[in-house]
């Protein structure tokens, strides 16, 4: 299995991570991704302040791409400000512009690009939003990544995928992180955040519409506390880090087990007021799993989300 020093790795960071937490990852990362920078209707950017990441990502020799994604300037996602800018061609060009002047002024590494929800009418929009700013990006050695929804399919229903086309921004992009996690999420059912059979089932799509060699595989740094039983439309998970969980397992004095068809592990416990409660995490054996698929399907490396928090083992 490879070594992450043999892989590409991108890592997804807020401003606000801890210069510590960050430099305990710069030594196992490619790029930093500063999550995120948003847009109006007319193409200008809803900036960010990440240039203490950046300063300190380049002292250790490691580049930042900028996370662009649909938000409107108080934050909010908003999915309608993406569907105005492809319907207006001015502001397409302001927005790439105003991408490569960011990148230029803060000495960044590229972009990566994450909009989410986007119905499927503007799906050859988006491909073509991408393609333009590579072609604007590459010739000044700049990288452009997008972040696509986990599919089985090209014709996959659902509003998170039908606005995200494989083979076109296989071609679009320098590379694509596939986000193979969130089967257990806040609302969900409980399951393990990314069970290797799920993942295995998205990669082995990917590698037939995209070339392995553009492909980032995701990698969730977190895990879940569901309290049970678990009430469609009521229940919500508690979001754990992968220390915490194991934190709480040896506060309780319980097992971590380990589930070999989904390659996660797990623990029950009942905690003061009698509830049961059953926790879904990652460990080293669970990304090593993972990251074993990198080799197996000759993948370019990962993309983690996020690193607000160490990853505790030998990786």
């Amino acid at each position: 299995m490879p070594e992450f020093s043999e892989l590409i790795v991108n890592g997804y960071a807020y401003p606000s991570i801890s210069p510590e937490t960050l430099a305990w990852w710069l030594p196992r990362l490619t790029w930093v991704s500063a999550f995120s920078y948003g847009f109006t209707e007319e193409g200008e950017l809803v900036g960010l302040d990440d240039e203490a990441m950046i300063r300190q990502a380049a002292d250790a020799g490691v580049g930042t791409l900028m996370v662009l994604t649909p938000l409107d300037a108080s934050g909010a996602f908003n999915d309608q400000i993406a569907i105005t800018v492809f319907n207006n061609p001015a502001a397409i060009d302001n927005l790439i512009e105003n991408i490569l002047q960011n990148i230029l002024a803060k000495g960044m590494a590229g972009i990566d690009f994450d909009f989410e929800y986007l119905a499927a009418d503007y799906a050859d929009d988006y491909v073509e939003l991408v393609a333009r700013t590579r072609a604007r990006l590459a010739p000044l050695g700049l990288t452009v990544t997008v972040a696509l929804a986990p599919k089985v399919r090209a014709d996959q229903p659902g509003l998170l995928y039908q606005g995200h086309d494989y083979v076109g921004m296989g071609r679009a992009a320098d590379y694509c992180l596939i986000m193979t996690y969130e089967w257990g999420y806040t609302y969900g059912e409980p399951m393990p955040v990314s069970p290797i059979i799920n993942v295995r089932r998205v990669l082995e799509y990917a590698v037939s519409e995209i070339p392995p060699e553009k492909i980032l595989m995701g990698l969730n740094n977190y895990g879940y506390d569901w309290t049970l039983p678990f009430v469609p439309g009521e229940s919500k998970a508690e979001k754990l880090t992968n220390y915490q969980a194991e934190a709480r397992a040896a506060y309780y004095g319980v097992p971590i087990q380990w589930d070999e068809e989904a390659m996660a592990p797990f623990f029950t416990y009942t905690d003061p007021a009698g509830r049961q409660h059953i926790v879904w995490f990652e460990n080293e054996e669970s990304w090593r799993a993972r990251i074993s698929l990198v080799e197996e399907l000759g993948l370019a490396g990962v993309g983690i989300w996020n690193i607000m928090n160490v990853f505790y083992g030998g990786i």
